[in-house]
């Protein structure tokens, strides 16, 4: 872009336009009603767990502390995503603000870098509770849950304050569609004007502390748990200790394949139409199904559960 192409598209451009959802006018009504029921469900059940977690004396263990999180997390996620996804939907395609758009970008990003960190805390979690049983209840107190929780948030938000920073100093004037569903990282940056060879490298280091790095921790943390549970001698042993962890296992395998798969492969030609079918994912389906992962296999939960609707029909 000359000069002066890029003072006049700076004046001019206001904000951005979504692209997605344009071409199926017919079938719009249809994934608007998908997508808020998905989206309200999903409100519903992290709320029903953070519920249960802070109502019920029986889950006050750092698992279940840290399942809280989780759906904290997911339930700010999604939130920072589908109410503007909702609207795009339902007009056929909608316009935001650049500095609503880099507002979206910060939350979801820092949202989704504190979920891959406190994935992390909880495979530490179940490491120490399965290979370190005698030292957990010392090392695992209520004051390195909450240490870690904060930190979690603290470098992942000052991680994606320099990214949206960077971001916000850009010049756009190549273009003002954001091919993609939400205001997504690379889709941004590909309508910039502007050198940015810095940030990808900055890019790419964040990808390997926020992504890669957490990941190789969980599949050390995996493997020696595994080694422990096969060395258990009983089989109601191996089953009671491996219960506790599959389906934080799942949840991680689903989140990080994603992730892996989105930031860490070159997004191009029919890539890109995947990495965005993913970016949907990650963002929509995986907050709303997590809460069902756990509760399915967690007998506590379902006990707990139990007992919260009865105290609510009781008092009705």
């Amino acid at each position: 872009c000359s000069p002066d192409m890029i003072e006049m598209n700076q004046t001019e451009v206001a904000g951005f336009v979504f692209l997605e959802f344009q071409s199926l006018p017919n079938i719009n009504p249809l994934l608007f009603s998908i997508f808020l029921v998905v989206y309200t469900l999903t409100l519903m059940g992290n709320m029903t767990i953070i519920a249960l977690m802070v109502l019920t004396p029986s889950l006050k263990s750092p698992m279940y502390f840290f399942l809280g999180q989780l759906s904290l997390y997911d339930t700010m996620l999604t939130t920072s995503i589908a109410p503007k996804m909702l609207q795009v939907i339902i007009n056929g395609g909608s316009t935001i603000t650049i500095t609503g758009c880099i507002s979206q970008l910060y939350f979801y990003g820092s949202t989704s870098a504190a979920e891959c960190l406190l994935l992390t805390v909880m495979s530490y979690d179940r490491y120490l509770a399965i290979c370190k049983p005698l030292h957990y209840n010392a090392i695992m107190d209520l004051r390195l849950q909450v240490s870690l929780v904060v930190w979690s948030w603290f470098v992942s938000s000052v991680a994606m304050l320099c990214i949206t920073l960077f971001i916000y100093n850009l010049e756009f004037c190549a273009s003002s569609f954001i091919d993609h569903y939400y205001c997504e990282l690379f889709p941004v940056l590909n309508l910039s004007c502007s050198e940015h060879a810095i940030f990808d490298l900055v890019y790419f280091l964040l990808t390997i502390a926020f992504v890669l790095f957490p990941f190789l921790i969980i599949l050390f943390t995996y493997i020696s748990i595994c080694v422990t549970i096969f060395g258990i001698s009983t089989t109601t042993g191996k089953q009671k200790s491996f219960s506790t962890c599959s389906s934080h296992l799942i949840v991680v395998s689903m989140y990080y394949v994603t992730l892996m798969t989105i930031y860490m492969t070159p997004s191009k030609g029919q890539l890109i139409n995947i990495n965005k079918t993913l970016s949907l994912l990650y963002t929509t389906v995986a907050p709303f199904i997590n809460p069902i992962i756990y509760s399915l296999r967690n007998q506590e939960i379902k006990r707990a559960f139990s007992v919260l609707i009865s105290i609510y029909l009781t008092v009705n």
